[in-house]
């Protein structure tokens, strides 16, 4: 026991020497205290809009310092009680606080109470991060004794009330009081005070802008322990009304918010570390932004949600709205959610079927059809016959779409989604034509920008540039060609339909007055309403439904989604040119039919074209002149070795040898076994061996269409 004694007290001078040096040391090096009330923490983010004008600064907020004498006494009070009870009897750090911290560790099996004083958590804000590291707490420990040595206990809750974060950027009692309460803090009552003395603990949890029921439980926690600490009487704790107070409404928290929300975490992509105050210029243009929060306002039905995207030819974002109200909800519907989106998917199985070999005039016919067990249905449960692909198209025909995608196969359709730019899971089922397979309003409305961009991929972005305060640029965005996705006239042909769509379709109620090209999309049961579509190189989405996905009645993509479409788009197009549709289709050869022209008559008649492609005027079977073998050109001249002045009176010359007119058009030798017909393709046409006539191969098929585009 002895030795035990002598070793222990050994070691614990030896302790309290490092310490003690360590102690000394650290405040030796700490900022003055003038210094501490200039330092700021965190990084302050102005986000400008396309023209210049602040939306919204974010990041931290500072109000006026208050000098000790200045802070409410109830504020001081709050704090103390529900923070650092023993705060006037430690020195920096709580003995007691600690034993208590290590027993709970001991009983529970893991941390539960953190044993941190006043002092500990001012030092962890201004010189340390929030890792919970044994290393760090050590530290902690240290500087909080240095603090203590440093300055006395009233300048140790001044820096401490004016520094700490109390969440929604707001640093110090002032900042958190002016954004909570709307007043300075020197006005701030009991009930204020302890609502502002709980957020301490979880900012981000017990923030009244996020959640007031809990702030304001939160609170009444905070007059219990004032109650304890004897600062208050129980009666007061129990009397004190926290339903009473007013939370201000917070400034700057509409719709723009879903726009910033979705765009500056890519900060973290696009910039190096930082933590210097930066300025955030964006493509966002206020006047589109204050239109469409005003269309989805005025058009959403009651007790449904309604989301919008707006983007510009190169894909900036020229507005976006992702609910009805974000101070509610800041849940973004516009590119977070992911819901159905019925008839509009089949942009993606028209693509396909485009791709495939059809056009806008070929005709299908609209009847019941069945595929492994499925029954599709059309709206009404009426079938319109034989029609063209175009009228299918504008009065989305389930079955025409669910034959299509049949035919050119889901795979195919689904391939198409994904070459578009759709990154939510896609089904190959057969229901999936009928738009089953979950998405992102972002991203559709990404792929109707494609379509507008003559079939080129668009790559939304709604970040310009990054600069300091000082006007050093971090970042440019670089806009670069998209990829070409489908041919040009695949492009053509989808945007004749999305045309038609709006023009005597279900999407009429789109119209603005100048060509529109759009789609309309209505879930089962009315759960989700959509319209997608573009004017003027302005490319939007519009969705609404309810975030439970429970039936919205009578809420059909043609209706309000439309009108909503048309109410932003008149004043999103606005000033900018009429731009006709490209909808000329000019097909690839291998899609063209054969000339009939061309290919009737007598065989003898053709034309053909030698080895270095020259137009070769073939004469009579058999018939030479003095340029035996040569051939005779268009322009009256013969092949190699023909003498000036042209032919020998006696005839032309036969333009190719028999084998060679007997191969061109068809006509074998029939002492040649070796020469076999081929089967004719589809399209072409052969002589008749009856018959000096030749005779039309009707296709059964469509001609094999080259791979997918690009591939």
């Amino acid at each position: 026991m002895r030795g035990i004694l002598i070793w222990g007290s050994a070691l614990a001078l030896l302790g309290a020497i490092f310490l003690g040096t360590a102690v000394f040391m650290t405040a030796r090096e700490l900022p003055s205290f003038s210094s501490l009330q200039s330092s700021q923490n965190g990084q302050m983010i102005v986000v400008r809009a396309r023209d210049g004008t602040e939306l919204v600064s974010i990041g931290p907020s500072y109000g006026q310092w208050l000098p000790y004498e200045r802070i409410p006494q109830v504020m001081k009070d709050a704090i103390v009680s529900v923070e650092d009870r023993r705060f006037r009897e430690h020195p920096g750090v709580d003995p007691i606080g600690v034993a208590r911290s290590v027993m709970v560790r001991v009983e529970k099996g893991r941390w539960r109470q953190g044993g941190s004083t006043i002092t500990q958590q001012l030092a962890r804000t201004i010189f340390l991060n929030n890792s919970r590291t044994f290393g760090r707490k050590i530290r902690e420990g240290v500087l909080a004794l240095a603090l203590e040595r440093k300055f006395d206990k009233n300048e140790v809750l001044e820096l401490y009330l004016n520094k700490v974060y109390f969440g929604g950027g707001a640093y110090g009692i002032d900042a958190a009081s002016r954004k909570f309460f709307g007043h300075p803090a020197t006005e701030l009552s009991t009930a204020e005070a302890a609502i502002i003395a709980g957020l301490v603990k979880a900012p981000s949890n017990y923030s009244p802008t996020a959640d007031v029921e809990a702030a304001k439980n939160r609170g009444k926690v905070v007059l219990s322990q004032m109650a304890k600490a004897g600062v208050i009487s129980y009666t007061d704790a129990d009397t004190i009304d926290l339903d009473a107070v007013r939370i201000a409404k917070e400034k700057g928290q509409n719709s723009v918010r879903y726009f910033t929300d979705w765009a500056l975490p890519q900060l973290d992509l696009l910039l190096p570390d930082t933590d210097e105050p930066i300025e955030v210029w964006t493509t966002l243009d206020p006047g589109m932004q204050r239109a469409a929060t005003q269309a989805i306002d005025s058009n959403v039905p009651k007790g449904a949600q309604g989301a919008l995207v707006s983007l510009d030819g190169d894909g900036a974002v020229r507005a976006m709205v992702g609910g009805t109200d974000y101070v509610n909800s800041n849940y973004n519907r516009a590119t977070q959610a992911m819901r159905q989106p019925g008839s509009a998917w089949k942009l993606f199985v028209y693509l396909a079927a485009l791709e495939a070999g059809y056009t806008p005039d070929d005709r299908v016919v609209d009847e019941p059809v069945t595929i492994g067990g499925w029954s599709p249905q059309n709206s009404g449960r009426t079938f319109a016959g034989e029609i063209n692909v175009r009228t299918a198209f504008a009065y989305s025909k389930n079955t025409v779409a669910a034959s299509l995608g049949n035919e050119v196969g889901f795979g195919t359709v689904a391939s198409m989604a994904r070459r578009f730019g759709i990154t939510t899971p896609v089904a190959t089922n057969p229901s999936m034509v009928l738009g089953t397979s979950e998405v992102r309003v972002i991203d559709m409305t990404r792929a109707f920008a494609a379509i507008s961009a003559g079939g080129t991929s668009i790559e939304p972005y709604g970040i310009v540039k990054v600069t300091t305060t000082k006007g050093e640029l971090l970042y440019q965005h670089k806009v670069e060609a998209g990829q070409v996705l489908v041919p040009p006239h695949v492009a053509a042909g989808i945007t004749d339909l999305l045309q038609s769509a709006v023009a005597t379709g279900t999407g009429r109620a789109a119209q603005i007055g100048r060509p529109v090209a759009g789609k309309t999309g209505t879930t089962s049961s009315n759960k989700d309403g959509w319209f997608l579509g573009f004017s003027s190189g302005i490319t939007t989405g519009v969705w609404m439904g309810r975030d439970d996905a429970r039936p919205v009645p009578g809420l059909q993509g043609g209706h309000a989604p439309a009108s909503a479409f048309a109410a932003f788009m008149r004043t999103a197009v606005k000033g900018r040119p009429v731009k006709p549709f490209d909808t000329e289709l000019k097909l690839p050869e291998w899609q063209l039919e054969p000339d009939d022209e061309q290919m009737s008559g007598s065989p003898d008649d053709y034309y053909y074209t030698d080895e270095n492609g020259n137009l070769i005027q073939p004469g009579g079977a058999g018939r030479r002149g003095p340029n035996d073998g040569q051939p005779r050109y268009e322009d009256g001249t013969v092949g190699p070795g023909t003498p000036p002045g042209g032919d020998d009176q006696g005839g032309a010359p036969a333009a190719a040898g028999d084998d060679f007119l007997e191969q061109a058009t068809g006509r074998q030798r029939q002492d040649d076994p070796a020469l076999r017909r081929a089967p004719p393709m589809p399209g072409t046409y052969r002589p008749n061996p009856n018959s000096q006539q030749p005779v039309r191969i009707v296709p059964q098929l469509r001609p094999t269409p080259p791979p997918p585009y690009g591939q």
